[in-house]
Formats: C-alpha cells, sequence, structure tokens
C-alpha cells in the first residue's frame, strides 16, 4: 500500500481514504475467530476500504491480549495483502505495554500504528506527550493519533499536538473529539492529516478538508463512504451531502447507544458474515428490541434481504 500524496482534488491520505475499525471476532466461548476475521476483513476491502485499524477500541482492544493482537495482524495482513493499508492500535495507559503492542504489530504486517491518549489515569500533558512520543520512538511505521477526550478522559491539548506534529513519524489524527471547527483550525496549523473518527461527522469533516475517515459504520457502509469521499474529491459537495443524509438512520442504529462494537458486530451477524455475536465482558450483546431495531434498518438499506 503506498501513499497517496495531495493532489489537485484530495489531501494526502498516508493512512488511506476509507478506514473501518475492525471488529475482533469471537467463538461462543470468547476466544478469538481468525477465519471470520479474515471473513470481514476481506469483505470490508471488497466493499470499498482501503485501510482497516485493528485492534482499536471498536476491536475490544481493553480484552484482548498480545498473542491474539499479533495473530489478527498477521492473519489479515496475509489475506488482504496490498489491497488495504493495515493500521494496528496501540493503546494502553501503561506506557511500556503500548510500546510492546506497537512493536508487535510491526513485527506481524501492519503498515501504521493508531496510538490514543493514555486513559483513565488522567496524566498531564506532558505525560501525553511523552507517552505518544515513546510510542513513536519505538516503531518505524506512520503514526495515527487518536484523540477522544470523552472516552479517555484527557484530550491531546494544542499545545501537545504542536510538539507531537514534528515528530517524523507522527502524520496524522484521528479526531473524535466532536469539534470540526477545531480541528479545522489545527488542520491547517499543523499540516497533519485529519481523519474523521466519528460516523455522524464524516460529511463535516471530508467538506473541511480531512483526508478520510475511520468508521464503525463502515462494517455495512464502506462503499456509500468512498462514494461520499469521491463526490467530495470531485467537488460535489451536495452528492456527498446527500449520501450522509443517507446514511443517518444507520448511523444512529449503530452508534446511537454508544457501542459500536455491539451492533457492528450483530450487523454482520444478520448478514450472515459473523456466526457469533459474542462480546467479552464487560461489554455485553445486545438486547432483542436493539437488535430488532438494527434488522429493520438494515432492510430499509437493502443491507439485508426483505
Amino acid at each position: 500500500m503506498t501513499q497517496q500524496p495531495a493532489s489537485a482534488s484530495h489531501p494526502s491520505r498516508t493512512f488511506g481514504s476509507v478506514s473501518t475499525a475492525m471488529v475482533t471476532p469471537f467463538h461462543a466461548d470468547g476466544s478469538i475467530d481468525i477465519d471470520s476475521a479474515v471473513r470481514v476483513a476481506v469483505k470490508l476491502v471488497d466493499d470499498g476500504c482501503d485501510a482497516l485499524v485493528l485492534n482499536g477500541t471498536t476491536g475490544e482492544s481493553p480484552t484482548t491480549h498480545q498473542p491474539e493482537k499479533d495473530d489478527l495482524v498477521r492473519a489479515v495482513v496475509d489475506a488482504v495483502g496490498a489491497r488495504a493499508m493495515i493500521i494496528g492500535g496501540a493503546g494502553s495507559n501503561d506506557t511500556a505495554h503500548a510500546v510492546r503492542i506497537a512493536q508487535g504489530a510491526e513485527r506481524s504486517g501492519a503498515r501504521g500504528v493508531l496510538v490514543v491518549s493514555p486513559y483513565y489515569n488522567r496524566p498531564s500533558q506532558e505525560g501525553v506527550y511523552r507517552h505518544i512520543k515513546a510510542v513513536a520512538d519505538a516503531v518505524d511505521l506512520p503514526v495515527l493519533l487518536y484523540d477522544i477526550p470523552g472516552r479517555t478522559g484527557v484530550a491531546i491539548g494544542d499545545e501537545t499536538l504542536d510538539r507531537l506534529a514534528e515528530h517524523p513519524r507522527v502524520l496524522g489524527v484521528k479526531d473524535a473529539t466532536g469539534d470540526v471547527p477545531a480541528g479545522f483550525e489545527r488542520m491547517a496549523r499543523t499540516g497533519l492529516e485529519f481523519y474523521s473518527g466519528d460516523d455522524g461527522l464524516n460529511f463535516d469533516w471530508l467538506a473541511h478538508g480531512a483526508s478520510g475517515v475511520v468508521s464503525v459504520v463502515g462494517h455495512v457502509a464502506a462503499g456509500a463512504y468512498a462514494e461520499m469521499v469521491r463526490a467530495v474529491d470531485a467537488g460535489d459537495l451536495p452528492g456527498a451531502r446527500a449520501v450522509a443524509a443517507r446514511m443517518r438512520p444507520l448511523v444512529a442504529a449503530i452508534m446511537g447507544g454508544g457501542q459500536g462494537a455491539v451492533m457492528a458486530k450483530h450487523a454482520l451477524h444478520l448478514q450472515g458474515v459473523l456466526p457469533s455475536t459474542t462480546v467479552r465482558l464487560p461489554l455485553v450483546e445486545a438486547t432483542p428490541a436493539e437488535v430488532a431495531a438494527l434488522e429493520q434498518v438494515l432492510r430499509e438499506h437493502t443491507l439485508i434481504p426483505a
């Protein structure tokens, strides 16, 4: 997978343009299901993804372990080859652990790493900077920062971002702050590539010059988001806006309850792609009412048979 340089029609795209933050399939007994993971990955690339994030939050990274993470990356890399950039999540609030995860992803064939700000222990901005720098220093891969203060409890501050932007391997930001105007300013100031980390704001970010999206709804709508990117690249904002409007019910069905990993697994199960919707505690499977509502939306979008 080669970097897409900036052109007259689109910004540079080190991490692709349409990425799905992929679920990690499990067997009914809770063990990792590599065969199903490969099936999901191939489906997503066939549907229009040019990048995949493995072992991120949607991949239940807090409850998967180093050998599993490496096995997953290795299998997906082998399955999709150069058709998509594989980005390995390297999230932990233990810096040494995050470094080990990133190094494992690199050894297993990942072409980039996603590094979230350290969560729960609420470090200072100096701590956030040193944590991310340590991971970036430990690998020879492009680094995509992940700023999601609603989950981590700590944002990547402006001065911290400016310092990190000077690192030769820090090339982009997956922004899930919900603040598109601030991201627009940060994008211009730092020169970093920005990626939408919120499916409900994908159109807004792309219209403001973002390089692409890192989606959960992409599990069932990667082709639509690829269509949206192409429309924005062509200057067809009304066309891209129409795609966004069409996606709203899907976004609400999968992300409305805040458990994208759970609902994405149920969507793939309804499509016959995943044999099991098993998640690891503390996540639990969706209620029958939630599944019924999701099924209705998928039928209305012809994503499962009527």
